[in-house]
């Protein structure tokens, strides 16, 4: 149904292939890697995790208009790293909270 598309004789280089085409030959090229959370659970289904990490320095940003200094930036973003890191370890996030207010933090696994 989306065929390559031929170059014309005697032209040099690669034809302009259409999305589609490029689309399906990078799925039949790399079906194992697209497919491997079928096979393996450990493997999320899409990289929302990853979104997900940038995502609330950019909301804090956008509502506040920015951060007010260098210092609170980095450890706003050093915080949410850290309850992040845990909440992805299994760890309860109202322990982790709990246990830093009064003075014994969890300690990230390395």
């Amino acid at each position: 149904m989306n065929p390559p598309q031929l170059k014309p004789d005697g032209s040099s280089g690669r034809c302009k292939q259409s999305d589609a085409y490029n689309l399906l030959r990078r799925f039949r090229l790399h079906a194992d890697a697209i497919l491997r959370f079928i096979a393996d659970p450990t493997v999320p289904f899409s990289n929302n995790i990853a979104e997900r990490a940038v995502r609330m320095p950019k909301v804090k940003q956008k509502i506040s208009g920015c951060f007010r200094t260098i210092a609170g930036a980095d450890n706003f973003c050093i915080i949410r790293s850290c309850l992040d890191t845990l909440r992805k370890q299994g760890h309860s996030m109202l322990e982790v909270l709990r246990r830093a207010f009064t003075g014994d933090p969890i300690m990230p696994a390395a």
